[in-house]
């Protein structure tokens, strides 16, 4: 009987959970994965590929190139390769013979505006940094801290009935205790569970998350739409006719009104605009699919805690609109299973009650405890 005894204690000793080595508040992720994978993508590709477009615009030195009549000296070529760089203006003619002019000079700060996109994506990213990460991090702390320690308390609990039950003289009133005391839910604490109930009634975390991405989305389509129409009126045109009748060169006689000019970097900024519309254009689902997590309830989780004393929620039915701050929570605590020591211990369990030939004798984690310890032959079937 001793040997028992002292298996029983060493297998209870070990099911307790060690206290953290350090502290968890460093490691929290206080971002889902694919909102990472987002930010890293809507705020790098721009910048990468501007700094490409600069680096070509540094190496080969003139962005245009302009076709100046064969009596020009070097110096007046040159005149006039600024001049028209400078004001990239088209000089056409419309159907009906008549004169016109056509901007080009969005060419010459595409880059610029680019850079201003990367900024745009990035302050979704602020506002759910300063605005919502903090209250977030006190909650995954004090839930992730409160999870463990509601295991470590079942298994003492157990520790706690093995040795009252060694100590009994009257096995059948120290059961009748035990089960009056599963009546009155002694066994409970309720701390935590009133806690996330009083999260679903919380709506400030889920509205900054939705403003969050309802905000990149709303930068998303404006980057797209703003490089619909520079392909539309800009980048079909890499030719135009430049007037340079003006400055030094506008008392010349021989200099004639328009000259042909080329965009050398024309193909380049087509390329950018085009990979960046096509990304973004396919993140757009990916942040719209984020939004919609909200519209359902992650079960898994809470379904594995119920092994829990008074950890219910589901099975009272709690949960009700899954649009609060408690679902916000739980995808982050999917997001930091990592942290839960007592999650993978608490899935075991909940696999072995679903394998169990008969789960009422495995309701809680105290009620798979008990059996481990032994106390089993003794104990009567709960109702």
């Amino acid at each position: 009987m001793s040997l028992s005894h002292t298996a029983a204690e060493y297998m209870l000793s070990d099911a307790l959970l060690p206290d953290p080595n350090g502290s968890r508040a460093k490691g929290l992720r206080l971002e889902l994965p694919s909102d990472r994978v987002l930010k890293f993508i809507t705020v790098g590709l721009p910048l990468f590929l501007v700094s490409l477009a600069f680096a070509r615009e540094f190496s080969s030195g003139s962005q245009i190139s302009c076709f100046s009549p064969s009596n020009f000296t070097g110096k007046q070529s040159a005149y006039a390769d600024t001049a028209c760089w400078d004001s990239l203006l088209h000089h056409g003619f419309d159907a009906e013979g008549h004169a016109v002019t056509k901007s080009l000079w969005v060419l010459k700060v595409f880059p610029y505006s680019l850079l201003v996109v990367a900024v745009l994506m990035y302050l979704p990213y602020l506002l759910w940094r300063y605005a919502a990460s903090p209250a977030l991090h006190s909650d995954l702390l004090f839930i992730i801290d409160e999870l463990d320690k509601s295991y470590n308390r079942s298994v003492r609990l157990v520790q706690h009935m093995r040795k009252v039950q060694q100590d009994s003289t009257e096995p059948e009133q120290f059961w009748e205790e035990y089960e009056r005391a599963r009546r009155e839910r002694y066994f409970e604490f309720p701390l935590l569970e009133r806690y996330l109930a009083c999260k679903q009634h919380s709506h400030s975390l889920v509205i900054i998350y939705l403003l969050r991405n309802l905000l990149l989305l709303l930068f998303l389509a404006a980057t797209c739409l703003y490089l619909v129409f520079l392909h539309l009126n800009i980048f079909f045109q890499d030719e135009f006719s430049c007037s340079i009748k003006t400055g030094l060169l506008q008392a010349e006689p021989q200099v004639p009104p328009l000259i042909p000019c080329k965009l050398v970097f024309f193909s380049v900024f087509q390329l950018i605009s085009l990979t960046v519309g096509g990304v973004y254009v396919l993140l757009m689902p990916v942040v719209i699919y984020n939004a919609l997590q909200l519209c359902q309830w992650d079960k898994g989780l809470l379904s594995v805690y119920e092994m829990l004393p008074a950890f219910d929620l589901l099975s009272r039915k709690m949960l009700t609109c899954p649009i609060n701050d408690l679902n916000v929570i739980l995808l982050f605590l999917r997001a930091n299973i990592s942290k839960l020591t007592s999650f993978s211990r608490l899935n075991a369990v909940s696999a072995l009650r679903e394998a169990a030939a008969d789960k009422q004798d495995i309701d809680t984690v105290v009620d798979f405890m008990t059996l481990l310890a032994g106390l089993e032959a003794t104990k009567p079937k709960y109702q």
